[in-house]
């Protein structure tokens, strides 16, 4: 037998039978001239068991070779398939270094795959991206806790593709401009109790604007987006914080966004930790920042009652206010907070929660709730 060069696809297991046919040996008689069990032959051949010098030795006195042309074929096969092994991991790597992997296949918005090119695939259809050499991409106006000029991170990213996923299947009307305005003064008709938070999504997709939400990812510090599908606006909110004022906060940030056309091009973000941290805002999320306080307490108002109040912010002064005002008392703690008039620790108890009223009547991705799009 002529010593062979064993190449990354074959394994020696083919050489041994091109051997046996070439003699008109069957792997019985092999192995009664061996000496070994059947079983040995044929997985050896089925590339289910390796080549062991004893084994080496025994091929070599019976076909005439050295051991060594045995042991070199499986050397080299092993070593064939640890590159490709070597390969797998490293695109692997370069995957997980990329993408919140885990996270994402754990929420079954990517589905898992052995296969690596085909979750490779996967990754980059989700993010709309043709090779991993690219960058993510996301038109979307949004709302986070740390500014970042340099644009949203992956993890970002995943969270905005996936409400745009969700969004899809959110029937609206025709958007229109005035009819957002128009549904303003509704939404604002509901701010006294968290329960009328259920007729928000109706109210929205009535004047065309897609109201989804989708679980906050790790990391990610989204509190909320805008953005857009063709001709419709879509506001998505993380509902991260279960608050009353963090909920109408947002909505009324993102609804001021969608009200200048935002979100449609180019990322907007912004810091939202008070209106007295105004350091690093852009024109367009100080305004949205002041209109969101605006709709939620009008700012005459809320400036009124903190000359007349403060020090004392007693939980009887806020919700007396609240109360002539219509509103729930936790948008009142809120802005206080926002304008570091109180600690975050007082009244507490008056920033109700909301989270479960909001996923029980708006298209929910997360919080127990998964979706197959």
């Amino acid at each position: 037998m002529n010593a062979r060069i064993a190449v990354e696809m074959f394994a020696p297991g083919e050489f041994l039978n091109e051997e046996l046919e070439a003699r008109g040996w069957s792997q019985i008689e092999l192995a009664e001239i061996l000496g070994r069990p059947p079983r040995l032959i044929s997985e050896i051949i089925a590339g289910k068991r390796a080549i062991t010098p004893e084994t080496a030795k025994g091929l070599a006195a019976a076909f005439g070779t050295s051991a060594q042309v045995w042991m070199n074929l499986e050397t080299s096969y092993q070593l064939s398939k640890a590159r490709i092994a070597e390969q797998e991991v490293s695109r692997r790597a370069k995957l997980y270094s990329k993408f919140p992997v885990k996270e994402l296949l754990k929420r079954g918005w990517i589905e898992a795959s052995e296969n690596i090119e085909v979750l490779e695939q996967r990754f980059l259809d989700f993010f709309g991206m043709k090779s991993m050499d690219d960058k993510p991409m996301f038109a979307h106006a949004a709302k986070k806790t740390v500014y970042e000029s340099e644009g949203p991170t992956t993890t970002q990213l995943a969270w905005l593709n996936r409400a745009k996923q969700v969004a899809k299947a959110v029937a609206v009307g025709k958007f229109s401009t005035q009819a957002l305005r128009d549904a303003i003064p509704q939404l604002r008709a509901r701010l006294e109790y968290t329960e009328e938070i259920k007729n928000v999504s109706e109210i929205l997709a009535k004047a065309g604007v897609h109201l989804v939400i989708v679980e906050h990812l790790p990391g990610a510090k989204m509190d909320g987006a805008c953005f857009w599908i063709n001709s419709s606006p879509v506001i998505a909110l993380s509902l991260r914080y279960d608050r009353v004022d963090n909920f109408w906060y947002n909505l009324f940030h993102e609804i001021d966004h969608v009200l200048h056309g935002e979100g449609k091009d180019n990322p907007i973000f912004e810091v939202i930790e008070s209106d007295a941290d105004l350091e690093g805002l852009s024109a367009n999320e100080w305004r949205a920042n002041q209109a969101a306080a605006n709709y939620c307490i009008p700012k005459d108002e809320m400036d009124g009652f903190i000359a007349r109040v403060n020090p004392l912010f007693s939980r009887q002064a806020i919700i007396g206010f609240a109360r002539r005002l219509n509103i729930h008392p936790g948008l009142v703690v809120g802005q206080l907070q926002g304008r570091k008039l109180i600690p975050f620790s007082f009244h507490r108890g008056l920033l109700e929660k909301i989270r479960a009223v909001v996923t029980s009547s708006v298209l929910t991705d997360g919080f127990g709730n998964k979706i197959s799009l």
